[in-house]
């Protein structure tokens, strides 16, 4: 596991980056991280392609 921060805010852009909030929140929600404190992730070391494709889509 790594800790990841994230950015401040999102920009929108597609595809978003791997440090975009949003994506964080999604590998959160699908069970590849876990929300430490604010602005702060425990991501998996590996985490699939598809998973980071699909949370990286806009």
């Amino acid at each position: 596991m790594r800790e990841v921060k994230a950015k401040k805010k999102c920009c929108k852009s597609t595809p978003r980056c791997k440090k975009c909030p949003v994506v964080l929140k999604r590998l959160a929600n699908a069970g590849l991280a876990t929300h430490e404190r604010k602005r702060r992730y425990l991501v998996a070391g590996t985490v699939p392609k598809k998973a980071l494709k699909k949370a990286r889509a806009f």
